[in-house]
C-alpha cells in the first residue's frame, strides 16, 4: 500500500483533513471567526491524536504498522514540548494521506467513522 515517504503522506493528509473539516464547517455558519475557531479545534494536533485513538480498533495490522512508523519519525525541534501529541497527529495525518491517495473507499469509510467525533 505504501509507495512514498511517510512524511509526504502526512503532508498531504494534513491538507486533506483540513479540507474535509472546512467542507463541514462552511455549512454551519457564515461568521468567519466562528469558522476559524471550529476548524482549528478539529485540526489541531491534540484532537488528531484523539481521533487516532478512536480509529485504533478499525485499523488493519498494516495500517497500525504504518501509523507506528509515522509516529516514530524524527520531529522538528519546535514541537518537542508537545512531542507525544505531535507524533500521534503525524501518524493520523499519514494514514489520512495514504488512504486519500491510494484507497478512496477506505478514506470515505474512515471519515464517516470520525465525523461523530468532530467538535461542531
Amino acid at each position: 500500500m505504501e509507495d512514498m515517504n511517510l512524511r509526504n503522506y502526512a503532508y498531504i493528509g494534513d491538507a486533506v483533513w483540513e479540507l474535509f473539516v472546512r467542507e463541514k464547517t462552511v455549512r454551519l455558519t457564515n461568521n468567519s471567526t466562528k469558522l476559524h475557531k471550529i476548524t482549528t479545534a478539529n485540526v489541531k494536533a491534540s484532537f488528531q491524536a484523539e481521533l487516532l485513538h478512536h480509529l485504533d480498533e478499525n485499523l488493519t495490522d498494516e495500517e497500525k504498522e504504518i501509523a507506528r512508523r509515522a509516529r516514530n519519525l524524527p520531529i522538528p525541534v519546535g514541537r518537542r514540548q508537545i512531542q507525544t501529541e505531535y507524533r500521534l497527529a503525524t501518524a493520523f495525518e499519514t494514514l489520512i494521506g495514504l488512504w486519500f491517495l491510494n484507497d478512496k473507499t477506505r478514506f470515505d469509510y474512515v471519515c464517516n467513522l470520525l465525523e461523530k467525533y468532530l467538535n461542531f
